[in-house]
């Protein structure tokens, strides 16, 4: 119930916010990739400035993902080597179940003997 109540906290004022902008920034641009020739481009759109910074906003997120994806790599590699040996230990450690002693046994936990009172002997005087 909190976790709704924050959430709709956070998300109704940036909906807001982000229909604010695009209200306010509507001007219709045109966006040219052609640096030789501005007068006549090769490739123009003609596209209001909310999409342009929208769209911009939205490729640098997907490349900072891609980014922190890339760098993650040496930590899954080493997740994918630890798995595979703990699947291996888990195997070994049946084999040895299954040689020395019967699955009822090697299922139940050993119980401990509580450790022996301590009694410290009388001043010797």
């Amino acid at each position: 119930m909190i976790r709704k109540i924050v959430t709709a906290l956070i998300l109704i004022p940036l909906a807001i916010l982000i229909v604010t902008f695009a209200v306010a920034n509507r001007q219709t641009i045109t966006v040219s990739f052609d640096p030789f020739d501005s007068a006549q481009p090769a490739y123009a759109a003609a596209l209001p400035l909310f999409v342009v910074i929208f769209a911009a906003l939205i490729l640098g997120v997907l490349i900072g993902g891609v980014a922190a994806w890339l760098r993650q790599g040496k930590w899954r590699r080493a997740v994918r080597k630890l798995e595979t040996e703990t699947r291996e230990l888990h195997g070994e450690l049946d084999g040895i179940r299954r040689r020395f002693g019967t699955p009822e046994q090697a299922a139940l936990p050993a119980r401990a003997e509580p450790p022996p009172p301590l009694v410290m002997p009388p001043p010797v005087a």
